[in-house]
Order: structure tokens, then C-alpha cells, then sequence
């Protein structure tokens, strides 16, 4: 799929909604005084830059940052720079979408060694040998 290249966080800039709001955790008074907090909302069921194809793949891979109403939210709080806060929700979106699109590596099953079949065979009669001395005449 040649669609990941243009989906960032860039092109989509348009679709995207910033809202900022009061941030938790350290930063003293200052916390309480600003809103760093950055949450980062893209409404991919009525986006219209993206196709229908990318929609569903985005929609069933990153389902656990999805809302029931199929708006993407993403937050960065971990600044005290708003604007540090809005790259870093920028960069989350970006590594989320390539997360989406990238493909899984399919799963080559292995064989176990001839070595490794003959040691379980050996310590399995051992194992074996060692039952048969502790019993009973």
C-alpha cells in the first residue's frame, strides 16, 4: 500500500481537531494555571482524504484509541509546553497510522534440531531408567 506515505499527520492537518485543557502531574502552580494538555482528534469515519480501504484497516487496527463514534483521540500531556505537547500528539498520530499500515510478518514454523530431538530422547530414558530402579521386586 503506497497510501502511507500520504497519510501524516501533515496531510490530514485539515481533518484534525486541537483541544487543550489542564494538564495533571508535576509542573507546581503552574499546572493549575494552563492548559498544556493536548488532545488531538481526527474524525475518520467522515474523513474524505482518506479511502474507504484505508478507513476500515485504520479503523479495525487502532480500534482501542477509537470512540464508538469513529473519532481517533489521541493525547500528549507530558510537557509543560503546549506546543511541545501538540508535536508530540503530531508525532503519535504519525507513528500510529504507519503502526496501522505496516504489515505483519508471517510466522515461519521451525523444527526442532536432530540434537535437540536427541537430548529430550536421551534424558527421557534416563528419566525412564531411573522410575524402573525405584521399583519393588
Amino acid at each position: 500500500m503506497s497510501s502511507i506515505t500520504k497519510i501524516s499527520s501533515e496531510y490530514l492537518s485539515g481533518e484534525l481537531s486541537i483541544l487543550t485543557s489542564k494538564s495533571g502531574g508535576p509542573g507546581g502552580q503552574h499546572v493549575n494555571k494552563t492548559n498544556t494538555k493536548v488532545i488531538l482528534k481526527w474524525d475518520i469515519a467522515n474523513s474524505a482524504l482518506v479511502t474507504e480501504e484505508e478507513k476500515l484497516t485504520i479503523l479495525n487496527k487502532l480500534s482501542t484509541h477509537i470512540t464508538t463514534d469513529g473519532v481517533l483521540l489521541i493525547t500528549a500531556q507530558s510537557t509543560r509546553s503546549q506546543l511541545q505537547n501538540k508535536e508530540e500528539a503530531m508525532k503519535k498520530l504519525d507513528l500510529l497510522i504507519a503502526k496501522a499500515f505496516t504489515k505483519r510478518k508471517k510466522r515461519r514454523p521451525t523444527k526442532p534440531t536432530k540434537s535437540s530431538i536427541k537430548k529430550r530422547l536421551d534424558s527421557k530414558k534416563k528419566l525412564g531408567e531411573k522410575k524402573k530402579l525405584r521399583r519393588k521386586l
